[in-house]
């Protein structure tokens, strides 16, 4: 990615994340996406298993958090299992350049996608030159 970007202060090493703590809980890492726009920050997560309603994501002090517990519909007693669902716990330092404020998010099909746009003051302005 080219220096200066947005994502440039994306260290996730600064940001002490669930895994590391001490919790009984076990946490489960999304996939996810971003992608850089010169509109701003384009992010999709997979989250499969989880409810709309569930899913809680919240900006703080610079860092966007993705929380949602997985559950499953299916009745029954196991006779197999390869995989048990979790909770999902994600974190994103992100700067103060973007407008958190107008942040949409969409989830269709197990897919978080969400849109965070540039601030006004960090986009890029054309000065016109007058010829005097």
């Amino acid at each position: 990615m080219a220096p200066n970007s947005l994502t440039e202060r994306n260290d996730e090493r600064n940001v002490q994340t669930r895994e590391e703590t001490r919790s009984n809980e076990r946490y489960i890492r999304p996939a996810v996406n971003i992608v850089e726009t010169e509109e701003g920050l384009f992010l999709t997560a997979d989250l499969p298993g989880v409810a709309k309603g569930d899913i809680d994501v919240n900006v703080e002090k610079g860092i966007l958090t993705i929380t949602a517990p997985a559950k499953s519909n299916l009745t029954g007693t196991p006779v197999y299992s390869e995989f048990q669902l979790g909770n999902y716990y994600r974190q994103f330092t992100i700067p103060d350049s973007l407008d958190h404020e107008k942040a949409k998010a969409d989830f269709v099909n197990g897919i978080l996608t969400l849109r965070i746009p540039k601030a006004e003051i960090a986009k890029p302005k054309r000065i016109e030159v007058q010829v005097g």
